[in-house]
């Protein structure tokens, strides 16, 4: 069979066009962006890349057309494909009757942490020889790409709440149907196409309605969002987790100062102790969730815990791209006020109170780009020495005037040159230059590594 994927080249689509093709079809596809890493891989897979979005891409007709949800209606090759009236779903739908139906599916769903916890769970099931399949939304560093359709009835997702397509306005996750489920949290977001928080919250409960009373949902132990969700009607059994209410079913004791350790309790048992190359609150609650979302799928939390050691944090979560004359550039997929704060304190635990963090960040999503969380950032970034905010032109908020009680702390720009230059003049050894966009900010990281390798040769 041929398919045709539109929008190929986004993380979630390139995982489906991996697997369309692991299973032997044969697999095209066109985006308005098609630059590696992604069309790398999706070449390297034998997969035919087009850019743009013409309607001849669609001749010969292929089988099926797999329409990604940047896609909609005035598309040249939408047009095309609903004019020609070529057969076309959805990457969900296809994903949950080509590969999903009939397997084990481990969901994790949540405002943030789904990629961290997606990759997390993957590998401790593939540590444990449990061989899963999995489609998450970066690409877990153990593993190498974003998808694979694995050798057992297990299959990891990240369950986005996203809508599906424009034919189809539901989350995504509602077609997963899992078995296990993981909530890691639930906040605000997606103001592109959600009014407020009680539009998600349905959306959740549509996903909660689909678990079987014999599979489990992992939840966090005190988020009110969630419980409201959960107070709707929930026929499954629940597991709770907190990284910081001994109460919860699943928490940590002795954890070390950047929570790079710390002793797993279940219960009033002692399951044993973590030590991994992770920092932060976040990263010590995504851990709890795997490990009790694994123990429901037979791995008991001794090998999961032992699993932890070997793991690998995904790209762009806080991964360290170089280091010039003790200048450190890190980046970071954060791109909302909680993610940015979480992000912030695991490095202010690692580095210490004596090295300068500079945070630089790019307000790109469409929610930021909307400003509906632009008066929380100032206080997000508070633990920064130095914040550098882009503001692009078609920002609808002034980004001067909302970070302007942080006075000197704060410079705005117009150009990443500006910030390149700006950091390249000032940084010295022992700063932590921290870069957070869910884009690739102009290519700004290795930019700042070749400025502070030519700064550093000049001094």
């Amino acid at each position: 069979m041929h398919i045709h994927i539109l929008g190929i080249c986004g993380t979630f689509m390139g995982g489906i066009a991996l697997l369309a093709r692991a299973l032997g079809h044969r697999v095209s596809g066109s985006d308005a962006n098609v630059y590696p890493p992604m069309s790398t891989q999706l070449e390297t897979a034998g997969i035919r890349l087009m850019e743009g979005y013409d309607a001849e891409h669609l001749q010969p007709a292929p089988d099926c057309v797999v329409v990604g949800n940047a896609l909609s209606r005035g598309n040249p090759a939408v047009e095309c494909m609903l004019d020609l009236g070529l057969p076309y779903t959805s990457g969900p739908q296809w994903l949950a009757e080509h590969v999903l139906h009939g397997r084990w599916v481990l969901a994790v769903a949540g405002t943030h942490g789904k990629t961290s916890t997606a990759s997390l769970l993957a590998w401790i099931l593939e540590d444990a020889g449990l061989a899963p399949g999995f489609l998450i939304g970066g690409v877990p560093e153990n593993f190498g790409v974003s998808a694979r359709l694995g050798d057992s009835p297990f299959f990891v997702v990240e369950a986005d709440e996203y809508d599906t397509a424009f034919f189809d306005k539901r989350s995504k996750f509602v077609h997963y149907r899992p078995r296990t489920l993981i909530l890691n949290n639930l906040e605000f977001d997606h103001a592109d196409i959600f009014d407020d928080l009680k539009m998600i919250q349905r959306q959740f409960h549509h996903l909660v309605r689909t678990v079987p009373g014999s599979g489990l949902i992992v939840a966090p132990a005190a988020d009110e969002a969630i419980d409201e969700v959960l107070s709707m009607g929930c026929w499954t059994a629940l597991e709770r987790f907190s990284a910081v209410d001994s109460a919860a079913q699943w928490h940590p004791e002795d954890v070390g100062v950047a929570g790079e350790t710390f002793d797993v309790w279940l219960e009033k048992r002692r399951e044993g102790r973590v030590d991994w190359g992770l920092t932060g609150r976040h990263n010590t609650s995504n851990a709890l969730a795997a490990l009790a979302a694994a123990r429901h799928a037979g791995v008991p939390p001794k090998i999961a815990i032992e699993a932890l050691a070997g793991f690998v944090n995904v790209k762009r979560r806080m991964e360290l791209l170089g280091e010039v004359a003790g200048v450190r550039v890190y980046d970071d997929f954060a791109h909302h006020p909680t993610a940015i704060a979480t992000t912030l304190q695991g490095l202010r635990a690692q580095v210490g109170s004596e090295r300068r963090i500079f945070a630089v960040l790019e307000p790109r999503s469409n929610t930021m780009r909307m400003g509906v969380h632009a008066t929380r950032l100032p206080g997000s970034l508070d633990l920064a020495d130095q914040v550098l905010i882009y503001s692009p032109k078609e920002l609808d908020w002034d980004v001067a005037a909302i970070f302007a009680p942080m006075g000197e702390r704060v410079a705005v720009f117009d150009r990443t040159e500006a910030i390149v230059s700006s950091i390249a003049a000032t940084a010295c050894a022992g700063d932590q230059i921290l870069v957070m966009s869910n884009g690739g900010f102009e290519g700004i990281h290795q930019r700042l590594l070749d400025a502070l390798a030519v700064t550093a040769g000049g001094r």
